[in-house]
């Protein structure tokens, strides 16, 4: 669905997308015969072709910016630092105040991601050394953060920058794949993710849960926290969180628990939940609340994916 917005809406703004990730993809097969890449991936350009994850915030950060050559070496603030002291001489105090404090938030997140930046070279030149590629080493050699929660928060602030600065409209973020082999040691869980979802019912697998939730509300907060219009960011976008399975135990999929935030400027009613389990199997698809999502924003379809159907009480 991303693409496809990306697709119709993209040439909008800087970046059609972004696709973020906190974990390196996988290669080969599954057991199964199934390419190892449809666990890895949440977004497509085709059936058959994913979108390349960023894992590496630093090189989102630059994508973002357009940093190439030296301009890497320069604050992005340096480049509007003219354009921004004769704004806040045209604007209110209060105005004024409210710049200062978008220009700090983005220095404070530009800096983190220069600490990260030092640890990616720091490993392409280990990986060199070693003649191998660097996304076959592990973390943190390969030079991604060790602490998850570093990670997944400056993705979070990437994206939430990018909304506010409307470099793009549309990203993905992928906390996990499937398959997962992240560990979670702050959480003080022992075993690596995809074996702790097999049993999903523990405490082990129950903070894992919350950990990435709280991906999602802050985010929304980050979001909220940004004035647009009459209300917020947050007011104007739709973030939507959910898994690829119900159970993990018995691999069941028959229902996916979803969280929609943001009112989506307007269109969409929050505060409510919304029970679709009694409906029937052609009245609760997924896809039908992709295309429900899509109206919205402008981009009408008659299919997509196996639903040509809009979701009821959306």
């Amino acid at each position: 669905m991303d693409q496809v917005l990306a697709s119709r809406i993209g040439q909008d703004t800087a970046q059609s997308s972004i696709v973020l990730a906190c974990e390196q993809p996988m290669t080969g097969y599954h057991e199964t015969n199934y390419s190892l890449a449809y666990s890895s991936h949440i977004s497509w350009q085709t059936p058959d072709s994913p979108v390349p994850n960023e894992v590496y915030p630093s090189l989102a950060w630059d994508n973002l910016f357009e940093n190439r050559g030296s301009l890497r070496n320069m604050s992005i603030l340096d480049r509007v630092k003219g354009d921004a002291e004769t704004l806040s001489l045209a604007v209110s105090s209060s105005d004024k105040a409210k710049l200062d404090e978008y220009l700090t938030s983005v220095r404070e997140v530009e800096k983190r991601v220069e600490g990260m930046r030092k640890s990616k070279d720091k490993a392409e030149d280990l990986a060199k050394q070693k003649n191998r590629p660097v996304f076959t080493m592990d973390r943190p050699a390969n030079g991604l953060p060790e602490d998850l929660r570093e990670h997944a928060r400056l993705m979070c602030d990437i994206i939430a920058i990018a909304f506010q600065t409307d470099k793009t409209r549309v990203a993905t973020l992928l906390l996990a794949r499937d398959l997962g082999a992240l560990y979670y040691p702050f959480l003080e869980v022992r075993e690596g993710h995809h074996s702790a979802s097999h049993n999903n019912n523990s405490d082990d697998y129950e903070r894992i849960a919350r950990f990435h939730l709280g991906q999602l509300a802050y985010l929304a907060a980050r979001l909220d926290s940004m004035p647009e219009g009459n209300g917020t960011v947050l007011d104007n976008s739709c973030l939507m969180w959910l898994s690829n399975m119900w159970i993990g135990r018995k691999h069941d999929n028959t229902r996916l628990p979803l969280v929609l935030a943001g009112g989506l400027g307007g269109t969409l009613q929050t505060g409510r939940t919304l029970d679709y389990l009694q409906a029937g199997d052609e009245n609760r698809k997924m896809c039908s609340l992709f295309l429900s999502i899509m109206d919205r924003m402008g981009v009408k379809l008659e299919r997509f994916g196996d639903a040509e159907t809009r979701l009821d009480r959306l």
